[in-house]
This record gives structure tokens, C-alpha cells and sequence, in this order.
């Protein structure tokens, strides 16, 4: 459920005329309902209360520092991927006893910033991330509280790009491996083995894989507990998907209940990472046609949201519905809505079918609050868009729209090329 729907045949969020909206900000620009992520955060945390659990927002879904704070008030935690999300999810206010550092590729400063800042764990993905943790955190003299992320080779089926639990994947170690991995961890004087990571994929339609997954991740914590090693924390991760057009994703409820069955009496804190579920419907863009044309074969709508505002379409090929913000009887017909970037691949929507739009008025790109204004670029060198929040009939600008010297900031021209 959201709180994006139409009222006398208009748009709203919540209680306001997105229409209104666009008239203070401009366009493009995001869009979030406060109480539809409220809502989500709140189901899918609720649904897990049967067991010690501990729900780490998955940062790079959208790190906007207001949602992060949204959800850091409802008692969640962060799963972060970087030194810049961990710099957001502080200065949001999490608690660093509730964050999660995740991702492939940790540099050496990033490591030694989430010791100094006492997080509660590095989800590890290599045998040599386990060695520099372990140098890092000798140097500065902390012990770096771990878990190993462990590939099951489970396919998720969703889209390859968003694969990331089979053996072809970069991410983790694969599980015939992962008893070498934690015996090396067990041998490194400045680490502590705490927990078992996996997360499978995102934009999950069934429950079946990751069940699957935890089957095997649990045979493995008994191995390893046989071993002496004291495994405190399971994280599965994220990944449950959302309806874009036609998926069925399963319900929270749903999803948790077969994983508190698998895990019954198994002695662990269950860690989860969402961030589609919450916020991909909780958002949408909202952008103003400024064209309309045809040829011979085609028929285009053009706006002014590109591909460097929601790249999904080019990127994955997704689906996201279009809607008028004014809703009328109007002639169907089939058309490309693309946007003004020089890229052949700028497109929000192709062939598709769908009410005729007019130059001038507003259209609503939905489910857009996740992997969009999180993947934005300044590509052709175009502003990042606003970003608003709406809470019942009052609107907050949580990111104001950049200018052009933003564009510029941190850039210098050599003194030579002045003089010359």
C-alpha cells in the first residue's frame, strides 16, 4: 500500500496535489510519502518479532539522510557499502552498534574509519579482506568483530545484473570454501568471528531460493559451532522485491513467517538488509513533458527526466507505470517516453502502451524511490534533481535541486592553460 492516488481526478501524495508541488520545486524531482515508509519499515520489522532480529536498512537503495533518519527513529540499523554511506548513516544518526559494512572491494581507509567508529560488523567477502581487516585493525589497535559472506550458489531468479549468490557472481566465498575462510579468520589475532552473511540477490519474487540458502547456511553454522566458533548474528541479507508491473512478490508477513519456521531454536540474531521493500513504492518522479513527435514507426513522448535521473529503464530494462498527474478520458495510443540525454538508450518507457500526453503537463514515474536518485549522475553535465518528502499536507525539499556551478565544484583549470 501507498499514499500516491488520485482525488477528483487529480494526483496527490498523501495530502497535497503533486501538481502543487511541482509549482514551489520545479521539475524533475523525486517524491516520497513519509507514511508509506513508515508503513513498510514497520511491517517488515514487525513481521520478524518471533525472534531477536535486528533490521539494517540497505543505505544504497536511497540514502537520503531525512529517510535515514526515518528509519533510524523506528529503531533500524544501516547496511552500508562504502565510507560515504557509513559518513551518511553517522550523520543521520545511527547507532554504530546497529551498522552493517558490507561490499566486494573495502579500501583500507574505509575499514580503518568503521573500527574507529566501533560498527557492529565487516560482512567479508575474501580471504585477503580478511587479512587487511586483520592488519588494519592491529595498526590501530582494535579487534574487528567479522562474519564471512558465503556464496550458496542459489539462483534467485531475478535479473543476472542483480544476481549475486551463484558462482559466477564476484560477491562472497563459496560455501565448499567458507570452513577454510573461517578457520583462516579464527587464526588472525585481531579478529572476532561473530557471524554468517549471504544475501542472494534483489528484487526477489520467491521465497523457495532463499530458503534454500538458509538450508545450507545452517548446516554450515553447525559445522562451524562444532569447531568452537561462536556464531552470534545470521544475516540473509535483502532482496525481497516489489510489484513494478505484473510481479508477486511475497507479502513481508509471508516471507518472514517461513524463515522464523527454518529457524526455530537456532540461537542466532537474525540481521536483515531491506531496501527495495521499503522505499520502491514508498517514491516516484515526477517530470513535465516538453514534446511530443512522430515518424513513420514511432511516436515519442519527451520529458525532462533522463536517464541520468532513473536509469533502471536503460540500465535493467525495468518496468515502471506512467501516470498522468491529471487523470482524464483519453485516446490510448503506443509510444516511446524518452528523455533529453544524448544517448540513444534515454528512455523511462518503450512501446509502450498508454494514455496520449500533451506538451506541458506532468507525468508520475512510479515505484522510483529505489536505485534512483541513489544511481543519478551529472551526465551531460545536468543537475541533480530536488528531492521532496511529504508528510500528510506539508511538504519538505530533503535535497535541494543543484545549480550549475555544482557542477564545477572541486574543479581547478591549471595555472598554465590560464597563462597561455
Amino acid at each position: 500500500m501507498h499514499f500516491f492516488e488520485y482525488k477528483d481526478r487529480q494526483l496527490y501524495c498523501e495530502g497535497i496535489l503533486i501538481r502543487e508541488i511541482a509549482e514551489k520545486v520545479g521539475t524533475p524531482f523525486y517524491l516520497y510519502s513519509y507514511h508509506t515508509l513508515v508503513r513498510h519499515f514497520t511491517v517488515f520489522d514487525d513481521a520478524f518479532k518471533g525472534i531477536p532480529h535486528l533490521v539494517c536498512y540497505s543505505a544504497k537503495a536511497n540514502s537520503n539522510l531525512a529517510l535515514l533518519r526515518l528509519f533510524i527513529n523506528l529503531g533500524g540499523g544501516v547496511d552500508v557499502v562504502s565510507g560515504g554511506e557509513l559518513y551518511r548513516a553517522l550523520k543521520g544518526g545511527a547507532v554504530p552498534q546497529k551498522i552493517v559494512f558490507s561490499g566486494v572491494g573495502k579500501r583500507e581507509d574505509e575499514i580503518e574509519y568503521a573500527l574507529k567508529t566501533g560498527i557492529l560488523m565487516f560482512n567479508v567477502e575474501s580471504s585477503q579482506e580478511l587479512q587487511v581487516i586483520n592488519e588494519v585493525a592491529s595498526r590501530i589497535g582494535k579487534k574487528a568483530a567479522i562474519a564471512i559472506r558465503v556464496n550458496p550458489d542459489i539462483d534467485p531468479k531475478t535479473h543476472p545484473y542483480i544476481s549475486t549468490g551463484l558462482k559466477q557472481n564476484k560477491f562472497g566465498i563459496d560455501i565448499l570454501r567458507a570452513p577454510m575462510a573461517y578457520r583462516l579468520a579464527s587464526q588472525l589475532p585481531n579478529l572476532k568471528i561473530v557471524g554468517i552473511d549471504c544475501h542472494i540477490g534483489s528484487q526477489l519474487v520467491e521465497v523457495e531460493p532463499i530458503i534454500e540458502a538458509l538450508r545450507r547456511l545452517k548446516q554450515l553454522v553447525e559445522n562451524l559451532r562444532k569447531d568452537g566458533m561462536e556464531i552470534q548474528y545470521l544475516d540473509l541479507g535483502g532482496g525481497l522485491g516489489i510489484t513494478y508491473e505484473d510481479e508477486e512478490p511475497p507479502h513481508p508477513v509471508e516471507y518472514a513467517s517461513t524463515i522464523l519456521e527454518e529457524l526455530q531454536g537456532f540461537g542466532c540474531t537474525l540481521i536483515l538488509e531491506p531496501g527495495r521493500v521499503i522505499v520502491g513504492n514508498a517514491g516516484v518522479l515526477v517530470s513535465k513533458v516538453l514534446y511530443t513527435k512522430e515518424n513513420e514507426e514511432k511516436r515519442f513522448v519527451i520529458v525532462d527526466a533522463g536517464m541520468n535521473d532513473l536509469v533502471r529503464p536503460s540500465y535493467y530494462g525495468s518496468y515502471h507505470q506512467i501516470l498522468p498527474v491529471k487523470e482524464e478520458t483519453r485516446e490510448e495510443i503506443v509510444a516511446d517516453v524518452v528523455g533529453p540525454i544524448c544517448e540513444s538508450s534515454d528512455f523511462l518507457a518503450k512501446g509502450r502502451k498508454m494514455a496520449i500526453l500533451h506538451s506541458g503537463e506532468l507525468i508520475a514515474v512510479m515505484s522510483a524511490g529505489a536505485y534512483g536518485f541513489s544511481m543519478s549522475t551529472n551526465y551531460n553535465s545536468r543537475p541533480r534533481i530536488a528531492e521532496v518528502l511529504v508528510r500528510d499536507d506539508q511538504m519538505f525539499v530533503i535535497r535541494k535541486r543543484e545549480g550549475y556551478e555544482d557542477l564545477i565544484r572541486g574543479e581547478k583549470i591549471p595555472d598554465f592553460l590560464i597563462r597561455s
